[in-house]
């Protein structure tokens, strides 16, 4: 397994290759938005990449983007922007995690392996392959999410186990706590924005695909569910 580390700082990149390797896995490194799509094109084996928000030539926002067109690949957002809009903004855009920095690495390539585990898939050997739900149908073997039409719907490894926890459990409850430690498989330690910005990117594309079905439902003050019919 390689991962990619993009951060214009090189000493971020150095950093971060040694505790990459210290895991098991293999580093590549980009110094640059354009240079880390070369290197995702090009190399098949890249299976998560660490990603700075500030960089030259383009963005990791930009990145983001460029990379949801055809991928679903983890993707850990790093940026010295710690307001909670730069956050939102990145997740929304499709990463599947954020760090700030100043940052811990051990606290990184924990949000890393946690991130592998739930793409790798995590999902309990005795609950059942096919979930039918409303207008749509979920395999847990290949993590795919289609309407009675038969149209696919492309989720982040993050937003089919949302999708897959409420679907598993119908009509029960789930705070953003509960969800974050479940699919997360993490102690919940960062805001309940997060949880609610996959949600909400999550019931977008569904609402495209099923022509406006409204699936997961919000218990406010609670969490969400998703209803048995």
């Amino acid at each position: 397994m390689k991962i990619l580390v993009v951060d214009d700082d090189k000493e971020i990149v150095e950093l971060l290759d040694i505790y990459i390797k210290n895991e098991g896995y293999e580093p590549v490194s980009a110094y640059n938005g354009k240079e880390a799509l070369t290197k995702l094109h090009t190399d098949p084996e890249i299976g998560l990449m660490i990603l700075d928000v500030m960089m030259p030539e383009m963005s990791g926002i930009e990145v983001v983007r460029e990379v949801r067109r055809d991928s679903q690949l983890p993707i850990l957002i790093l940026s010295a922007k710690t307001e909670d809009m730069d956050k939102i903004k990145g997740l929304l855009t499709g990463a599947d995690d954020y760090v700030a920095k100043p940052f811990n690495p051990l606290e990184v390539m924990a949000r890393v392996k946690s991130l592998l585990r739930r793409s790798q898939n995590d999902l309990k050997q005795d609950e059942p392959e096919v979930l039918d739900i409303g207008p749509l149908t979920i395999n847990s073997d290949s993590h795919e999410v289609k309407t009675l039409t038969g149209k696919s719907i492309q989720l982040t490894a993050l937003e089919f186990g949302i999708l897959y926890l409420l679907a598993s459990h119908p009509n029960r409850v789930f705070s953003a706590d509960d969800i974050f430690e479940r699919v997360w498989q993490q102690e919940s330690i960062i805001s309940a924005k997060t949880v609610m910005v996959h949600v909400s990117h999550l019931r977008d594309k569904i609402e495209e695909a099923t022509g406006g079905e409204k699936v997961i439902e919000t218990v406010w003050g609670v969490g969400y569910k998703i209803e048995s019919h």
